[in-house]
């Protein structure tokens, strides 16, 4: 059932050219890619790029790559197309979580007494350990679109050699709790981030407050265990639409900041700035979070 039909009733009058799981999918290939450029851009703060931070920036945009030939190769083999995604994804997030290893032990002090070697003072000032998760949920979304659910809403996926694995819940309520953590990591690494700052100013509160309601939101959405209701869907989506307009809003902010008064771009600012593409990541959660209301049979209807 296309549920997002039951707040916008022309969604379901017209045919989409790709199936949810097809359009899950494009959607991790281009975050693979802006996570390589956004690591980049991160990156270059040290002037000197180490050997292993060239990882993320050259495995995000070649993952992307990989991951949209795999989506031509499915026109004709959908096995093959499958396991090169499931690789693809499988080494995202070994990234990422190798990328969250580093980044912690960088806000750590080893020779500090124990009890003061891991502090929220230092977390908050050191390079953001939750950032390179990201390419590890990019890793567990992609898998979960590119294995076939069969019959749809069953949670029972479809693997090669005619075996098959069963889920607890349908994979719609899969991509509910999984737009849940998503949701939580970009809340949790605002917070962070915004802590460097007073939080007098208002606006800090306003990611604060729409992270929390998207992500109950969305993990209630998943822990439902029976059809949706039009109300449902409505606080669902409306919550989803807060997530888009909030990370423009704060993009907007974000790039406010950077600017010097008289409205110059001066690219150290950018670099050394508040992070313009960070608040992106807010509305990127809030459109996945639309599509996995999508139609789950494979003809996007």
């Amino acid at each position: 059932m296309n549920y997002l039909a039951t707040v916008f009733p022309k969604a379901g009058q017209r045919r989409l050219p790709i199936s949810r799981d097809q359009a899950m999918l494009l959607m991790a290939a281009f975050n693979e890619i802006m996570l390589g450029l956004d690591t980049l851009l991160a990156h270059v703060l040290n002037n000197t790029i180490r050997p292993r931070e060239w990882i993320p920036i050259i495995f995000g945009p070649a993952a992307g790559i990989m991951l949209l030939v795999a989506g031509l190769i499915a026109l004709r083999n959908r096995k093959t197309a499958t396991w090169l995604a499931t690789a693809v994804f499988l080494t995202s997030i070994i990234v990422g979580v190798l990328g969250a290893y580093f980044h912690l032990i960088r806000g750590t002090l080893p020779t500090a007494p124990l009890g003061s070697r891991i502090t929220l003072n230092l977390l908050v000032w050191a390079p953001p350990f939750l950032a390179p998760f990201a390419f590890a949920g990019i890793g567990v979304l992609g898998i979960s679109a590119a294995w076939e659910e069969v019959p749809t809403g069953s949670g029972l996926l479809k693997l090669p050699f005619g075996r098959t694995v069963q889920m607890p819940y349908s994979k719609t309520r899969a991509y509910f709790f999984l737009v849940s953590l998503g949701t939580l990591v970009a809340l949790v690494s605002s917070a962070l981030d915004h802590s460097r700052h007073p939080w007098e100013n208002p606006y800090l509160w306003l990611p604060l407050v729409v992270g929390v309601f998207a992500t109950a939101v969305s993990a209630g959405m998943g822990a439902l265990n029976r059809e949706l209701t039009t109300e449902d869907v409505t606080i669902y989506v409306t919550a989803m639409v807060l997530l888009i307009v909030v990370g423009m809003v704060g993009a907007y902010f974000h790039i406010q900041a950077d600017l010097t008064s008289q409205s110059t771009i001066v690219p150290e600012r950018f670099l050394r700035g508040a992070p313009f593409m960070s608040p992106l990541l807010y509305s990127n959660m809030g459109i996945v979070g639309l599509l996995a209301l999508l139609s789950p049979q494979e003809n996007g209807r």
